[in-house]
């Protein structure tokens, strides 16, 4: 009995030991999809195919060596992708929060979670530089010490001894405000304050009563003032008027030219406007 249970058991283990080295090289099956084994290597294995590249975002196929779709910072082939320079950080990504709570690199706020964002410096408005201040020739009657204001060409002339003059830009009436005619200088004033004309409270109820001077003032730094006239020459805090008609009838010059022409100019000197 002992001799014939022997024979049919080692026949058993005989067709098994043939067929583990098939099943371990499994046509490639059996020992990489043990269960257990991938357990101990860490990494799930869901048989290839569609559902694999659902389940875990690697491509199976062989020839593209199980490159992985779905990580971030990759394309579909691998390769590093960059997030084009000028877009913010992602507001969820959590190494910007860790580094920077949603700061961009540059130090920019994310203006979707509703942080300020930097403003662009604002465009500057430059001064034509025929209106900047310089020294020019001047053959005409007047004595040195007079000025002279060429309401068309948008100059003003101090006249200087020895056939010279120093002309400045300068901004003047708006059409229908315009004026000519000679006055004097009756009064300098420096940082003055503004009162506006009940004529031009008519026109702008909106204005200010009064004014204190500074630098928010219209009439600017310095002014100089005609006769018993409304009109003067003054500073502005729109320099960027230079070279304009714009005014009510007042002649405007930037800070710095009017200060200029106020440390040069007498109370009496005469003021020619054409």
């Amino acid at each position: 009995m002992r001799s014939r249970l022997f024979v049919p058991l080692l026949a058993l283990s005989a067709v098994t030991l043939a067929a583990g080295p098939t099943l371990a090289q499994g046509y490639g099956r059996a020992a990489a999809d043990d269960l257990m084994i991938t357990a101990s290597n860490g990494r799930p294995n869901y048989g290839g195919g569609f559902i694999e590249l659902l389940m875990t975002g690697r491509d199976p196929t062989p020839s593209r060596g199980g490159v992985v779709y779905n990580r971030p910072g990759y394309s579909a082939y691998g390769q590093s992708t960059r997030r084009p320079s000028g877009y913010e950080v992602d507001p969820f990504d959590h190494a910007a929060g860790a580094h920077g709570h949603g700061r961009h690199a540059s130090g920019g706020r994310v203006a979707a979670l509703g942080h300020p964002v930097e403003m662009e410096r604002p465009i500057e408005r430059v001064i034509d530089p025929r209106f900047r201040k310089q020294e020019v020739a001047y053959d005409g009657p007047h004595k040195p010490g007079t000025i002279i204001i060429d309401t068309p060409q948008r100059f003003l002339f101090l006249v200087q001894p020895n056939g010279r003059a120093l002309r400045y830009g300068i901004g003047v009436g708006r059409p229908g405000f315009s004026w000519a005619g000679m006055k004097t200088v009756s009064r300098k004033a420096e940082w003055p304050n503004w009162t506006p004309p009940p004529e031009m409270l008519k026109r702008r109820p909106d204005l200010p009563r009064f004014m204190p001077g500074g630098p928010e003032n219209p009439m600017g730094a310095r002014a100089l003032y005609l006769g018993s006239s409304l009109y003067r020459i003054h500073g502005t805090n729109e320099p960027h008027t230079i070279g304009q008609a714009v005014s009510s009838g007042c002649i405007r010059m930037t800070n710095d030219d009017v200060t200029d022409l106020y440390e040069r100019v007498r109370v009496g000197a005469k003021v020619l406007v054409i």
